[in-house]
């Protein structure tokens, strides 16, 4: 591969997943240039010639890496951030520098005809849990019985007609926001999938303010994730019956449950590899419900999901040589 050929990746300074995929990029004869975006604009040096046959290019200024954009060959968008500008602004110079910055940005970065995993307009396409509900089904997926509404009556019938328990999930943010303001503006932390009980019908008369998502609880045997990288899937069976912490909502990580290798069924990994495709990802991290019939439920997909995780608790599955492999085969 010529030394000209780069990969560049937009994150932020904080992703370990980046700090991990550099290294190996680099191995594989890659030149990665590390766009932090919580660093952008006030570490790098932008020249965007528009419809002028000029330059485009970017320069870190801490490291004086230059990045002539037509030499990119392969990007990874992993995860976005508040830009950083040189001083304080006032409130509306600093909400009219955001806007130009993520302009800039964007006209860049958009014009780049090459590898994306994942391109910013696909994954923005695939976020979005009511669809992605409905696109399971199409492609042979068993999902839970769901209703988004703000209309109370309407999440009590649902509530008082489901064959068992009925969970309430934040559809676009598990912290309830409290990332989007400044530390001393936080209310609230993070609210994990929640089963409403009995006799708290009461609680749902708040969803008038903003539609919310409730399903019916899937009973489980135990949990999959699937982690599509390119054309290949890494999946791990996760025991969280094992720990009360983890029984409706796997994601607490301070139980010790078992993480290992699962094979899947061949009809659900050929269904996970179209499923991510037919958004046109390259990535997607895929959670499933395995019922104590065997049958796999979807839950989600993250187009931008953590893997990390996985490998350090599954070592035998090696994710970020597949992540550092698919940007270098994109390169090539």
């Amino acid at each position: 591969m010529s030394a000209a050929m780069r990969t560049l990746v937009v994150s932020n300074s904080l992703d370990a997943h980046v700090d991990a995929i550099v290294p190996l990029l680099h191995e594989r004869g890659c030149d990665p240039f590390r766009l932090d975006l919580d660093a952008f604009p006030r570490d790098y040096d932008v020249v965007h010639g528009g419809s002028c046959a000029g330059r485009d290019a970017m320069t870190h200024r801490p490291s004086g890496d230059c990045l002539d954009l037509k030499d990119v060959r392969s990007v990874w968008t992993r995860k976005n951030a508040d830009f950083s500008f040189s001083s304080e602004l006032p409130a509306q110079e600093l909400a009219f520098a955001r806007m130009e910055a993520e302009h800039v940005l964007s006209s860049l970065l958009l014009g780049l005809d090459c590898f994306w995993m994942n391109h910013p307009t696909a994954s923005r396409g695939a976020i979005w849990k009511g669809e992605q509900l409905r696109r399971a089904t199409r492609f042979g997926f068993r999902t839970p019985a769901t209703i988004i509404t703000n209309r109370p009556q309407a999440a009590i019938r649902f509530k008082s007609t489901a064959h068992g328990s009925v969970v309430y999930k934040p559809m676009s943010a598990s912290d309830l926001g409290a990332s989007a303001v400044a530390a001393d503006a936080r209310t609230t932390g993070v609210l994990p999938t929640t089963v409403i009980g009995a006799g708290e019908e009461v609680l749902l008369s708040a969803v008038s303010e903003v539609p919310c998502l409730f399903q019916a609880y899937v009973d489980k045997q135990y949990e999959v994730r699937a982690t599509v990288i390119g054309d290949r899937v890494f999946a791990v069976r996760l025991d969280s019956q094992s720990d009360e912490r983890t029984r409706i909502d796997s994601r607490d990580m301070s139980a010790p449950i078992r993480y290992e290798p699962a094979d899947l069924p061949v009809e659900v990994e050929s269904a996970c590899l179209a499923f991510v495709a037919s958004y046109g990802l390259a990535f997607g991290a895929m959670d499933f419900v395995v019922t104590p019939g065997g049958e796999y439920v979807f839950l989600e997909n993250n187009p931008a999901g953590q893997f990390l995780y996985v490998q350090q608790l599954v070592p035998e599955l090696d994710l970020a040589s597949a992540v550092a492999d698919l940007l270098a085969w994109g390169a090539r």
